[in-house]
């Protein structure tokens, strides 16, 4: 068919939904959280690419980076604090946490305070490996984020921090201001 009746109705062609996925200027292009979402991925990728050396997927170096930075500023923690300091699931760390200390990087105690607790330290393994992959994780934030790294980790922080609309806050993290 052809003439003015031709435009209008539906036929072949690019699926119109398509069109706003390769153009900058809208749909998901223009969500900030679709953007983080691919950072992230980025972010993970690069930095699972520089830990599998040493032995640490991304989850446990979170994890056994969070032990340590709580245990040097106010001694052994709980299993609960390295988990929400990390950001998380409580099962998940427990599992995780197992096979760290599994692998000698770190120990688990029961607290004296509260039995049912227990208190994480790494050992002088894991503070070893925690140093090499700290220094992978910030060479991957300069390659990743570069000069941008600061404005972000400012901007990431406030939003983290607020908790967004549904007030998710993060707990008070020691060592934090």
């Amino acid at each position: 068919m052809t003439g003015p009746d031709a435009q209008s109705r539906p036929g072949p062609g690019p699926d119109p939904g398509t069109e706003s996925m390769t153009r900058p200027d809208s749909g998901p292009m223009l969500s900030p959280g679709f953007w983080l979402h691919h950072a992230a991925l980025t972010w993970r990728a690069e930095l699972d690419a520089r830990l599998r050396p040493l032995g640490l997927t991304p989850t446990q170096f979170m994890l056994l980076a969070s032990a340590g930075w709580l245990e040097h500023v106010s001694g052994p923690p709980t299993q609960q604090q390295v988990a929400d300091e990390a950001g998380a699931d409580r099962m998940m760390t427990s599992r995780v946490v197992r096979t760290l200390q599994e692998r000698g990087l770190l120990t688990r105690s029961p607290d004296p305070a509260s039995p049912p607790s227990l208190r994480l330290s790494l050992t002088d393994a894991g503070r070893a490996v925690t140093r090499q992959a700290t220094r992978a994780a910030r060479d991957v934030d300069t390659l990743i984020f570069g000069d941008a790294a600061p404005h972000l980790r400012t901007s990431l922080r406030q939003i983290a921090e607020s908790g967004g609309p549904t007030r998710v806050a993060r707990p008070h993290r020691p060592g934090h201001p």
